[in-house]
């Protein structure tokens, strides 16, 4: 076709099939069949005037040698295609040399501001922000839908198509001494360790969340791990529980929650009215104080109210949205399933609409947990009458987040997210251990004005102690009904336990399971409190066990003394104290109780009492 085109000439126009075959057998073992062609058509002279790269290229496409000819490579850099082609076809851009310059630019506008950017300056710089005085911008009138009217629109709103460039100099200063290698962690390979953290660990998480160089390691570790989620979840859940880079915080909650989109959210109504409660009202706050923070946020309660028609809204379901929709502002998706998923396994059934006995079954653990870590303040607040129905609803029916600001939510909810269902009362107990000096000397009606204007807390503190207490603390004495099982519990675990025994009981109980683990592999950190007659102590026993006749004791006067056990506060310090007689019977419940008040620590009563123990195998039962 190009050498017709080149030529002003279609060959084998016309021609029978005979005569082409013919004509090109007849050009076998010439070895320039272009120019032998263009003598036998009356061409000689175009052939001759052709530029010598694009003879040269016909020359060599026409030849009847197969082992001259060009392959379609060959031809493409060939010299008569090299000038357009380097015009025209695309080529994938050199990389940079520098590594930073490769991050998304997202990942990088975040490092820039950690290592002291300010947007807001530069653009003020370049007078792209103007400020202007604010009684000029007063509005004439304000809707109750909260639309100005009248107001002066302010300059700065104006199109401005000047560019600010920032400087990147500042943080490559800081992140030159990074080796190459560590822009691409490799999380699968044992002889790479991607783990860069230099014992900045151990700093406060306010200093190692400012650390350019810090952040910048768990980012791109975090972001290679997100790729390959869900098959990294263990490895994302793993390194969440050092700390969580904010920059990915959304996402990482997201995983950790099992969230996985699959476009559900925008099958569901979000335009229907919500069903408000009695006394409930939408409360924005933070992010969704803005008129698109109103929008979204209103969407995401329809949304989830319309996906859980069992529940109804309370009061207290839009700060629960509010964190979440903070870090997914521009994924609304994301932060409707990260709620979705949040729900049931922190605050299952506590949307019903008639709520009462799971929010009676939870302070009553709340408060049993509370006895149980801090003796002298419960006996304390229970002598007052001031229970945690005055006081804790609020906290855990918003999981704090209506109590606490946005930023100090964030830092609880990044531990919170790596714990069960009993982790909020957890963080309850260490809020109140906080205010335990200003309590103890509090009255009823001051203990309620404290709690109507809570003083500030120290945030990590409360993480650091919920934390410990959650390890520390056996999982069965925070055993609730009300909450999302996977599995039935078995024949040693805590079951059918009503509402009506959890409120009598001032001490949680611990299930057979937990007491025959603590006996085989910590005994150093249980002590077994025996209040069977001496006979009966004498034929089965719990090694280790101190036995206490209830019958042989008084309990009318509430020192440890009266018991007439030599340095018995020694031998209960720093352990676990498991309460247990024959059965579950009123003695064990008065004699826990007792100790409590005595101001002892970690005191719990075994579920089914003694009898319990002669099923467990492999055998925990000596006799003399």
């Amino acid at each position: 076709m190009m050498a017709e085109l080149f030529l002003d000439f279609k060959f084998c126009e016309n021609w029978k099939l005979s005569n082409t075959t013919r004509k090109i057998l007849s050009l076998q073992g010439i070895t320039n069949v272009l120019e032998k062609i263009s003598g036998e058509i009356d061409r000689k002279k175009e052939y001759d005037s052709l530029p010598a790269d694009i003879r040269n290229l016909l020359e060599k496409c026409l030849t009847s040698n197969l082992k001259d000819r060009l392959l379609p490579e060959e031809i493409i850099e060939h010299d008569a295609f090299r000038e357009n082609l380097e015009y025209y076809l695309y080529s994938n851009p050199p990389k940079n040399k520098e590594n930073l310059l490769n991050l998304p630019l997202d990942q990088i506008y975040y490092l820039w501001m950690l290592a002291g950017g300010d947007v807001h300056a530069e653009l003020k710089k370049e007078r792209l922000i103007r400020n202007e005085p604010p009684i000029l911008l007063i509005p004439s009138v304000v809707q109750l839908d909260g639309k100005a009217l009248g107001a002066k629109k302010s300059q700065s709103y104006l199109y401005d198509d000047r560019i600010a460039i920032l400087s990147l100099l500042n943080l490559k200063e800081r992140l030159k001494k990074i080796p190459p290698i560590r822009y691409f962690p490799l999380i699968h390979t044992p002889s790479c360790p991607y783990n860069y953290k230099d014992g900045m660990e151990k700093l406060p998480l306010v200093i190692r969340e400012r650390d350019t160089e810090y952040q910048f390691h768990r980012i791109l570790l975090f972001d290679r791990m997100l790729k390959g989620y869900p098959s990294t979840r263990e490895m994302i859940v793993k390194e969440a529980q050092t700390d969580i880079p904010p920059f990915l915080r959304g996402k990482i909650w997201a995983c950790i929650l099992d969230v996985i989109p699959n476009g559900s959210y925008s099958g569901i109504d979000k335009v229907t009215q919500l069903k408000l409660t009695d006394k409930s009202k939408l409360m924005f706050q933070g992010v969704t104080n803005t008129m698109n923070g109103h929008r979204k946020l209103k969407r995401l309660l329809k949304a989830w109210v319309t996906a859980h028609p069992q529940y109804v809204y309370w009061q207290g379901l839009d700060s629960l949205t509010a964190p979440f929709l903070y870090l997914n502002f521009n994924d609304e998706e994301m932060a409707f399933l990260s709620l979705y998923k949040f729900v049931p396994k922190y605050l299952q059934w506590f949307f019903l609409k008639d709520n009462s006995a799971v929010i009676k079954e939870y302070l009553s653990k709340f408060a049993q947990l509370t006895a149980y870590h801090e003796p002298v303040l419960s006996t304390h607040l229970v002598g007052i009458n001031f229970i945690p129905e005055l006081f804790a609803i609020p906290w855990f029916l918003t999981m704090f987040s209506h109590v606490f600001p946005l930023h100090k939510i964030l830092h609880l909810w990044d531990k919170l997210m790596l714990g069960d269902n009993s982790y909020p009362l957890f963080i309850g107990i260490s809020i109140l251990k906080q205010l335990k000096p200003t309590l103890l000397s509090s009255g009823f009606n001051e203990c309620i004005l404290l709690f109507s204007d809570l003083p500030d807390i120290v945030m990590e503190n409360c993480v650091l102690e919920s934390q410990e207490m959650y390890e520390t603390t056996p999982k069965s004495l925070s055993h609730r009904e009300h909450i999302l099982r996977e599995e039935k519990p078995g024949e040693w675990d805590i079951s059918d336990v009503t509402l009506e025994q959890i409120q009598t009981e001032l001490c949680p109980r611990i299930s057979a399971n937990d007491f025959a683990e603590l006996l085989r592999y910590s005994p150093e950190k249980l002590c077994s409190v025996d209040l069977r007659g001496a006979l009966e102590f004498s034929r089965l026993y719990i090694e280790g066990s101190i036995n206490i006749p209830f019958t042989s004791v008084s309990l009318s006067e509430k020192n440890l003394d009266a018991l007439g056990i030599p340095d018995l506060n020694q031998i209960l310090e720093g352990r676990i104290v498991v309460v247990y007689s024959n059965l579950h019977e009123n003695c064990i419940l008065v004699f826990s109780k007792f100790l409590v008040e005595c101001g002892v620590p970690r005191v719990c009563v075994l579920h089914n009492g003694f009898d319990i123990l002669h099923t467990i195998v492999p055998n925990i039962l000596l006799s003399k």
